[in-house]
């Protein structure tokens, strides 16, 4: 007797274009499967398109398929307009090549189609979905595996080549910008080993040793929160140093033993800095926390250790304090998502609303996309691409990482303000405005063809025809 088998197929794309996931969840009459795999570079659609394709070659031809998709494109592809496509030798057709791999898979089926709502709590499409994301979140380990190991050895190289070159600091720096920081940089350490010097002097019996990932954490207080209580000992938040007036933007990261928010994956690491105004008040917040779990091979990409987090506190104990700093901030995040779904879910675990729904959220890997398409938009990358200084990033740290994208942001929107604008003088900002107007392009106007107008018109009448509704291209 042929046996009936349930589909619920699915796809997830995270830019689209960009990094995308299918799933397929398999019923059969004994047992279910649950198929997922994903894309570096794709479409939404085509990750609809490749879950229904893996799907149904992944049942036995003889038995009878009942497939669900929250895909009107799919749905309505292979039952309606396949067969006009075909008349037309798939001419100006998307995808051809799922559409043509879909149909050789369907021949000789016995397939029956069905449309869902997405995202609607059906347990099989909700099921399917969270497979296409596993398939993306897969997808994204590989490539950032990759791109780690290709980065280390680009990064192993520059360092070599910078410690043969001999710095020639009249043709790199001629106005002494590089001596100054590190005469800066020299005066700053000296004052920390006399801190250092005067506290062991103090207690002459503490214990000096601290491990390599742990900085010392000075405890200070909030620069947003009005509250006196004592702040955890291992929460280091620093003030502003200077006054600001605007609203706030935090340059945030976060450091995770996984992948996996769904699941039992937790953050170990929250580093934001503020900017008002597109400057950098000198407020940031930094905390390691403990996750109750092993930080398994996640170690290899931030160097904290389980040894480092046991005496961390857990995220319920900091939360608090944490959600009062970011709450009505705007987030800047590469790759936002990723961060939002931890931060929401642990703030959810401690008794708190999501953060997304007190925050604004700014995806600077979205933003970069957008900006360079077809290109690598990684931290490193548009480090590289933008020329910001190079930082020791053996490791990925959360501050560390908010610091750079904090550069990033700043070289993507514009470039940091050089000088202050109050100080110049009417007559300089005149010119400067008049300067500007002086650069004036005069684009070509092109005008359509009696030809390209007849055929648009056709084109509009037949989408009407085969569609019931209004074209958003009709005149």
């Amino acid at each position: 007797m042929t046996q009936t088998i349930t589909l619920y197929v699915d796809g997830a794309c995270r830019g689209n274009p960009g990094l995308g996931g299918w799933g397929a969840y398999i019923i059969t009459e004994s047992e279910k499967h649950k198929l997922c795999g994903g894309e570096a570079e794709t479409t939404n659609n085509r990750m609809e398109l490749t879950a229904a394709i893996e799907g149904i070659q992944f049942c036995p031809r003889d038995a009878k398929l009942i497939i669900w998709t929250d895909s009107k494109y799919v749905k309505q592809g292979i039952t309606e307009w396949i067969h006009g496509w075909k008349k037309k030798n798939w001419k100006d057709v998307k995808n051809p090549d799922l559409w043509k791999l879909l149909d050789a898979t369907c021949q000789g089926r016995d397939i029956e189609w069905n449309w869902i709502k997405g995202h609607a709590g059906h347990p099989g499409n909700e099921m399917a979905d969270q497979l296409a994301n596993q398939g993306a979140d897969q997808t994204l380990i590989a490539m950032k595996n990759l791109l780690s190991s290709a980065e280390t050895v680009l990064e192993q190289a520059d360092m070599l080549d910078k410690k043969k070159a001999e710095q020639d600091w009249l043709l790199d720096d001629p106005f002494g910008f590089d001596l100054m920081e590190a005469e800066l940089q020299d005066d700053s350490e000296v004052l920390e080993n006399d801190v250092l010097e005067n506290a062991e002097q103090e207690n002459p019996q503490a214990d000096t040793m601290q491990p390599q990932a742990q900085a010392p954490e000075p405890v200070l207080e909030s620069a947003t929160s009005a509250s006196e209580k004592p702040l955890h000992p291992h929460i280091v938040i620093t003030p502003r140093s200077k006054e600001v007036h605007g609203p706030r933007q935090l340059i945030l990261d976060t450091e995770t033993t996984g992948f996996y928010f769904q699941d039992t994956d937790r953050i170990i690491e929250v580093g934001a800095i503020e900017m008002v105004n597109r400057k950098l008040t000198g407020s940031s917040i930094h905390i390691y926390i403990n996750p109750q779990k092993p930080v398994g091979e996640s170690e290899n990409i931030h160097g904290i250790s389980d040894e480092f987090l046991k005496d961390k506190p857990l995220y319920a104990e900091i939360a608090d304090v944490l959600f009062d700093y970011l709450k009505g901030a705007e987030i800047i995040a590469h790759n936002a998502t990723f961060d939002m779904n931890f931060l929401d879910m642990e703030f959810k675990r401690a008794g708190f609303v999501a953060l997304s729904e007190v925050c604004e959220v700014t995806d600077t890997l979205a933003m970069a996309k957008s900006k360079h398409p077809g290109q690598k938009n990684s931290l490193d990358a548009l480090v590289r691409r933008y020329e910001i200084p190079q930082r020791d990033r053996t490791f990925h740290g959360a501050l560390l990482d908010a610091e750079i994208l904090a550069d990033v942001y700043l070289a993507m929107t514009g470039g940091q303000v050089s000088f202050d604008m109050d100080t110049l003088t009417e007559a300089e900002q005149q010119q400067g405005q008049t300067a500007r107007s002086a650069v004036q392009i005069d684009l070509p106007v092109i005008l359509p063809s009696a030809e390209e107008l007849e055929a648009h018109e056709n084109w509009v009448k037949q989408f009407e025809e085969k569609h019931g509704t209004a074209c958003l291209f009709a005149k």
